[in-house]
Order: structure tokens, then sequence, then C-alpha cells
């Protein structure tokens, strides 16, 4: 079965009937091939595999299906292969990125879901992607939560350094940066009425205290500010860690690769612009 589209902006939708079965229990395997035509801009290549109550006269987007597999193209950002598991009602999406196809050649996509719960995505025969069901999508909570009654205490110290309580700031420190020219002279000829009231020219004073030097023990901003130096924390206990507890919520499931009933296979696509 296949299906070539041709036209813009239209929906897509075609579907085909089989023998039902469950792949609890079994290696299950979807494969096919996808082609683009030309350099596509937004479109979709998937499969969706649905059970065998659907009704395929009304076949539609929102149709409930157990697995959509295959790449989807829109614009630069999304080039991707979906691989999306239906799961007590929910329709999950893999946690990882698959960077999809976007050439005018035939690409053969396989997505095989094993027994033990573990997975591979291929391209082109080609591995892309593999793991685990319960580690790469959100079918199950966590087995593991930050414990809600523990808090850091009070007096827990994160700062690997502090100031110098020894060090003190030298009483002359503080003399600004520019000082008026104490060998300046207002001229003979200066009129206050024409040219307002005389101020010396600043220099630069020779008592104001800056350090540029990487290994000095002060800190010193270009404005002179004064800092002291810094010491290691005998106090510092490292970064605080939440400890975690067992997650009341989560109960394994060993069958998530499991489906009950497979019966129909189908394209269900929107085509921008293909």
């Amino acid at each position: 079965s296949g299906l070539q589209t041709s036209q813009d902006a239209r929906f897509y939708a075609q579907s085909a009937r089989f023998n039902s079965f469950s792949n609890k229990g079994k290696t299950l395997v979807i494969q096919f091939t996808v082609k683009h035509e030309q350099n596509i801009d937004c479109g979709g290549g998937y499969v969706k595999v649905f059970p065998s109550t659907l009704d395929q006269s009304d076949m539609h987007g929102e149709s409930e299906y157990n697995i959509m597999f295959g790449p989807d193209i829109c614009g630069p950002p999304t080039k991707k292969v979906h691989v999306i598991f239906n799961y007590k009602g929910k329709n999950l999406q893999i946690n990882k990125d698959i960077r999809c196809k976007d050439d005018v050649h035939t690409h053969l996509y396989t997505l095989i879901v094993r027994p033990d719960n573990t997975y591979e995505v291929k391209i082109d025969n080609s591995k892309v992607e593999s793991g685990n069901l319960e580690d790469d999508w959100d079918f199950l909570p966590p087995k593991k939560i930050k414990d809600p009654e523990a808090k850091k205490p009070d007096d827990w110290d994160e700062r690997p350094k502090i100031d110098d309580p020894e060090d003190k700031k030298p009483e002359d420190w503080d003399k600004p940066e520019h000082i008026p020219d104490p060998d300046a002279v207002k001229p003979e000829d200066w009129d206050e009425e024409m040219d307002g009231e005389w101020e010396p020219p600043v220099i630069q004073n020779p008592e104001y205290k800056v350090s540029s030097e990487p290994s000095s023990h002060h800190m010193v901003s270009p404005q002179g500010e004064w800092k002291p130096r810094q010491i290691d924390n005998p106090d510092y206990k490292g970064k605080w860690v939440h400890p975690e507890i067992d997650n009341p919520e989560y109960t394994p499931d060993p069958d998530l690769h499991a489906y009950d009933d497979f019966g129909v296979i189908g394209f269900d696509l929107w085509q921008v612009r293909i």
C-alpha cells in the first residue's frame, strides 16, 4: 500500500485493514519508505497503526491510534522522526530528537519494539536511536521524587569563599581619583562676570589607591572601591542536594511495549507545501 500526495494545503488519508493481532511478548516491526519528490517545505510522511476498532470511513486526525511513526518536516526548525505511543489514552512523544531525511531520495524508516521494552529506530537500515521505553517516553511517573519533608538546614553554608574578617580597609584608602591642581593659579585677567567662577584644573591624585594586579590581595574596582580579600570559608559544606525518596505513585509496567489489538495501518497527513 502506498500514497502519493500531489497538491499543496491538503489533507490526505488512506488506510488498509489486516488480520488483528497483539504484539504482547513479541517483537513488533513497522517499516516503510518515504520519498519527497521535490524539496519539501512542510508536510508529514508518517504512518499510524490503529486498533481494529477504527472506522476507516471516518478516519481523521483525532482518530485514536496505537503508534505513529515517521518523518515530519515543517520549515528548517522541524525535521524530525515522530515516534508516538498511545498509552492509557494519551499520545506520548519520544523525549529525544531524531532528525529525518529531507532530500529527494527514497529512504527506509524502521521502528522495532521488543518485548523487553526496548526499541530501535533505523533509517536506511542504520540505527539512529535506541533505548528503553520507560527512559525515553513519559509512560510512568518518575521512580524517585524529592523528599517533600526535607529542607535545607538554616545553617547550611554554600559559600566557598568569604570576606577575610581580619582584613581591614586602610585609613587613607578613601582618596578621590582626581584632585584640584594645588599649583594652579587663577589667571590675572580672569573676569568672573564674563568667564564665570574660576575652578582650578584637576590632576590625578597621587594618593589614589587602585590596583589592577590579578595577584593583589585586595579586590579593587577602577573607582578605587576597597573590598576585603577572599579566603576559604571554614564552614563551607558544599552545594546542598535535596534528598530523594521512592515515588509512591510509581508502579512498574512490564508491558509498556504491548497492545492487545493492531488491525489497521494508515496515512493521515497534512501537507502544506510538498
